[in-house]
């Protein structure tokens, strides 16, 4: 099957199990892991793991996350937490008043003040073109190269009319001019942020705090408990994440090997490749410097 990886659409090997598909990785370990796995429920682990068992070749790990709102786990296999940015949502009152700061209060009431004004629009070929010229506004952002620039109209509109079934669209507009959008799916007890992006040039109006606001919104609209907005984090996205009242919620991440090679690499704990082997402050500084390296391309660029 072909899946989007960083923005990249490549051929990967799977197989398909009822309505999930387990994506078959290659390299030394061979992982297997649920595609899409934000919107998918591992129901019956044994199952799964006794259909990959009989693989020709056998993949040597198998890994899966057992979603919100279960916390607890519930299977008999080794596990790790995983941290969610998750905000619970009750009421778009009780967010305003109770989850967020009057800072943050104030950076929301700021864009409107600014004249930025929010929508729900649909796909159509205006916002497929407003989506256009904010990927290619900039080649970095956050400090690394930024995996939907330099795509064309039709390649934008063909890759995110993919899962139009499951999501809403909320748009940010100034003078009538798209420079921001949340594409939120909803994946049952909980809404996903799949993208949230606005024009750098215009990051004075706040856009992104706006645009929260409004899948706050939904959220209560659609009696949807949870937001959901990717890893927990302390880097630049983690502080804008807390300020919008995301909080950490770990959930089980199973990994269960399925041969020898699997049982050796999960008992010495290398089943994350070298992050395992490298000290989390070098990681850290490694960041800083490729961080470092992008800007200053995209500045040149």
């Amino acid at each position: 099957m072909t899946i989007d990886i960083r923005g990249k659409f490549v051929e990967v090997d799977s197989v398909r199990l009822g309505d999930v598909s387990v994506i078959l990785a290659e390299g030394f370990l061979k992982k297997a892991w649920i595609y899409d796995e934000w919107y998918a429920d591992v129901d019956d682990p044994v199952l799964f793991i006794e259909t990959l068992k009989k693989l020709s070749p056998r993949p040597d790990l198998f890994t899966f996350i057992q979603r919100l709102p279960h916390g607890e786990p519930r299977y008999p296999y080794f596990w790790e937490p995983e941290g969610w940015a998750v905000l619970p949502v009750t009421s778009f009152d009780h967010w305003w008043k109770d989850q967020i700061s009057d800072k943050t209060r104030n950076v929301v009431r700021k864009a409107g003040k600014k004249e930025v004004i929010i929508k729900r629009p649909e796909f159509d070929d205006a916002f497929v073109q407003g989506m256009v010229e904010i990927f290619n506004e900039t080649p970095v952002r956050q400090g690394r190269p930024f995996w939907h620039y330099g795509k064309d109209f039709e390649t934008v509109k063909r890759e995110f009319s993919r899962f139009l079934y499951r999501e809403s669209l909320i748009g940010a507009y100034y003078k009538d001019k798209l420079i921001g959008f949340i594409m939120l799916g909803h994946a049952g007890e909980y809404a996903v942020i799949g993208q949230i992006i606005s024009k750098m040039e215009h990051r004075d109006k706040s856009p992104n705090n706006a645009l929260m606001a409004e899948a706050v919104r939904i959220c209560e609209e659609e009696k949807i408990p949870f937001l959901f907005y990717a890893g927990w984090d302390d880097r630049s996205l983690g502080k804008f994440k807390k300020s919008s009242g995301f909080e950490r919620f770990d959930v089980p991440r199973y990994y269960v090997p399925l041969t020898m090679k699997g049982r050796l690499v999960l008992s010495l704990k290398l089943h994350h490749g070298v992050r395992d082997i490298i000290p989390e402050n070098i990681q850290d500084r490694l960041r800083d410097l490729r961080n470092r390296y992008y800007s200053k391309s995209g500045r040149k660029n």
